[in-house]
């Protein structure tokens, strides 16, 4: 199946894509990793402003409604640029929040603009702590008895990927619904993540191609030897694949297709991290290297609101 985007929507990915080279997004991750969290936040405003949350949140609410096409689409490019932060989190809480009256008021808009930064545990279903717990102005947890506004965050956690700052919330705070669609707000999670994956994929392929087409062995560009170009089909290969399951499962948004999208492109992006690694020599291993940013992040992905075993018996629970 061959999907092909409007133009409207080409364009607010050109315009993503140059408001986020423009943003500098390296040092914005160094940044966070460190705690540091001023150009992260400056970075989450311009984002906000630009539309990308509420493509989450209605109308009513200061979004422009739910679109999953068009929120595949920014955060294909979120991911294309490693944008650290609750991304997915902040989409799930968006739909665990719209109850269409006093917590869609109270929440929503702050979301939409960008001027909330907000992460969710689904600790009670088995997704461990919350992400950027000790950014988020808005913390929730999973509960027995429902979603709580979370009373606080603890420690920092080490995390594969340090711009992925994993913190426990205390599960003790005022609660928001007692029966919130945790089922939904995890499709939509998955879904932002799938698009991020490929996105941090198509990164890691373009900066490779660009890489071994430099470096030189025998007096000869890497790139011509026949080997590293089958490596590099296989990476294409895998991506060219994943898009269209990423656009057909935002689409359907059936738990189901979703997840199988999430297989491919965190599979997709782990693979074309394996290959940059392995063809940029040793420089790859680098932490100072901006490469390694986008490397742990690829890995990080894949076991991000649920690892592949578990993704691929929701696809088979289907069958």
């Amino acid at each position: 199946m061959r999907f092909l985007l409007d133009t409207a929507q080409r364009d607010f990915a050109d315009a993503l894509r140059a408001l986020l080279t423009a943003a500098d997004t390296p040092a914005v991750i160094r940044d966070w990793s460190r705690g540091e969290q001023a150009s992260g936040r400056a970075l989450w405003g311009r984002i906000g402003a630009a539309g990308v949350f509420g493509l989450a949140v209605p109308e009513e609410y200061g979004g422009v409604g739910r679109l999953p096409i068009d929120l595949a689409v920014a955060f294909v490019e979120l991911g294309r640029h490693a944008v650290p932060g609750p991304l997915a989190e902040t989409v799930a809480a968006a739909v665990l929040l719209d109850d269409g009256e006093g917590l869609a008021k109270r929440f929503l808009p702050g979301i939409a603009s960008g001027e909330s930064v907000v992460t969710v545990a689904f600790e009670q279903h088995g997704y461990g702590s919350a992400l950027d717990g000790d950014a988020a102005d808005v913390r929730l947890a999973a509960t027995p008895e429902g979603l709580r506004l979370s009373s606080g965050a603890g420690a920092v956690r080490r995390s594969l990927d340090p711009a992925r700052r994993l913190t426990p919330l205390f599960p003790v705070g005022e609660l928001l619904r007692a029966e919130p669609p945790w089922a939904e707000a995890l499709t939509w999670a998955r879904l932002a993540t799938a698009a991020q994956a490929l996105g941090v994929g198509l990164a890691l392929l373009d900066s490779t191609v660009a890489y071994v087409k430099q470096r030189t062995q025998f007096g000869v560009p890497v790139g011509s030897f026949q080997a590293v170009r089958h490596r590099l089909a296989d990476v294409r290969t895998a991506l060219e694949f994943a898009r269209p399951m990423v656009f057909g499962a935002a689409v359907t948004m059936s738990p189901a297709d979703v997840a199988a999208a999430k297989l491919s492109a965190c599979a997709a992006a782990y693979a074309g991290a394996r290959a940059a690694l392995q063809l940029h020599g040793a420089i790859g291993y680098t932490a100072e290297y901006d490469l390694s940013l986008w490397l742990t992040k690829a890995r990080a992905l894949r076991g991000a609101w649920g690892d592949p075993e578990e993704c691929g018996r929701v696809v088979l629970d289907r069958r």
